[in-house]
């Protein structure tokens, strides 16, 4: 059974930063793209960053230059570094797989597997 794990979520001020990580394990797909995603109160959930089992990389336009997503392959923990917060980031920040799909990629609809999420807060 695979699972997905998120943590390193938090209450941060504006302009702070945080690192989320999402272990992953017991999934055996030889190719498949990790990505993170928000949803805020109210609203639909968004793309924020994929990665690719290629080692490319695609950020939402909103966070491009703040945020970095990079994966410890031998570890098999996804990361998301997240600088220059700002208030509209807050929201439950959730890492998804999604198999058989190798480049990055932050279409919801192709990840089939999703953590419980964990909860960014920012205060201006």
């Amino acid at each position: 059974q695979g699972q997905l794990v998120e943590s390193g979520g938090g209450s941060v001020q504006a302009g702070g930063s945080l690192r989320l990580s999402c272990v992953v394990s017991g999934y055996a797909y030889n190719t498949y793209s990790m990505g993170w995603f928000r949803q805020a109160p109210g609203k639909e959930r968004e793309g924020v960053a994929g990665i690719g089992s290629d080692g490319s990389t695609t950020y939402a336009d909103s966070v491009k230059g703040r945020f970095t997503i990079s994966k410890d392959t031998a570890q098999n923990i996804l990361y998301l570094q997240m600088n220059s917060l700002k208030p509209e980031d807050t929201a439950m920040y959730y890492c998804a797989l999604a198999p058989y799909i190798s480049s990055a990629t932050v279409n919801r609809y192709v990840y089939n597997y999703w953590g419980r999420g964990t909860q960014v807060t920012v205060s201006s």
